[in-house]
């Protein structure tokens, strides 16, 4: 997959078959539209190209709202598409200006104009151009005068799936990440940096590596302890992940951590993506740290079970 980041640089692209919108999560409703986009492509001896935007048009139109919480960083993004078997990625900056652009100047500068476009592969509900006034319909219209096709991806065939990013977004803040995994089609991952904590989890025989640098755009799940497999430059592990404040300590921070098993090094410094599975439980108070401990032994055994298919 070619990825481009502006329109200049996208040039000598066989028959453009497009497709557009944020999709984040790249959901396997987002799958059911590129599968679709893919087929038309090959079928008509073109290229496969997803039209999207960076950053998110609602961190541009709205910079104030702290609400908006994303399902991918860009790089995961870049990831899942090219596994999707896409040919280009076409990334252009969002702007204010960009957003007022009417839907038939949108059409004709950008996807006839810059783009060449041949084919445009579409969900039956999309909307474009300022204020979203553009539509299906607008679009099939200006198809027939520019010389391009539109194919209708169908509601039946998008919705039977029932798969939004808002319901993923929806079962993640709620800490159902089994539904959310299903939805998504792979297990939600979470990517940082190690960074130094206060060890307190060494002193109880479960020694965490804190994960600081987050995307801060990017939705952590609910707090609790959690199944997950971890990435490292060493490979993949099984470990347990804690989201929280950490209520049996005093004083203590919300932190995201995950006890590693099987592997006793220093890890500061490195890049960690974890993968979740299965929420063990939600965020408890201990009395005391021996409570926690032996907490800690059952989250163990729990999750050593959830996991025990997993290498």
């Amino acid at each position: 997959m070619r990825v481009h980041t502006d329109l200049a640089s996208f040039a000598h692209v066989r028959r453009p078959v497009l497709t557009t919108g944020t999709f984040d999560g790249v959901h396997r409703g987002h799958r059911t539209i590129l599968d679709r986009l893919n087929q038309r492509a090959r079928r008509d001896d073109g290229e496969s190209v997803l039209f999207t935007f960076h950053p998110h048009p609602r961190l541009v139109l709205f910079p104030g709202d702290q609400d908006l919480k994303l399902l991918n960083t860009q790089e995961e993004k870049i990831a899942l598409l090219e596994e999707a078997g896409l040919d280009h990625l076409l990334v252009v900056p969002f702007s204010r200006q960009f957003s007022r652009m009417l839907a038939a100047d949108y059409v004709r500068e950008v996807l006839v104009g810059a783009i060449g476009v041949h084919a445009v592969v579409i969900g039956h509900d999309h909307r474009f151009g300022r204020n979203r006034e553009g539509d299906l319909h607008l679009l099939r219209q200006l198809g027939e005068v520019y010389d391009f096709a539109v194919e209708e991806i169908p509601a039946q065939e998008v919705d039977h799936i029932t798969v939004s990013s808002t319901k993923v977004r929806n079962a993640l803040g709620e800490g159902d990440v089994r539904t959310a995994n299903e939805l998504l089609g792979y297990a939600y991952p979470l990517s940082g940096m190690v960074v130094k904590g206060d060890q307190i989890g060494r002193t109880l025989g479960y020694p965490t590596a804190n994960i600081g640098s987050i995307d801060p755009h990017k939705l952590v799940p609910a707090d609790g302890v959690y199944a997950v497999t971890v990435d490292l430059r060493s490979g993949n592990h099984r470990g347990m992940l804690y989201i929280g404040p950490r209520p049996t300590l005093a004083n203590a921070s919300r932190t995201v951590e995950v006890n590693i098993f099987d592997l006793d090094r220093d890890l500061y410094g490195e890049a960690i993506t974890v993968r979740f599975h299965e929420r063990i439980r939600g965020d408890m108070r201990f009395d005391g740290l021996e409570g926690l401990k032996e907490q800690l032994h059952r989250d163990r055994e729990a999750t050593l079970h959830l996991l025990s298919d997993r290498p």
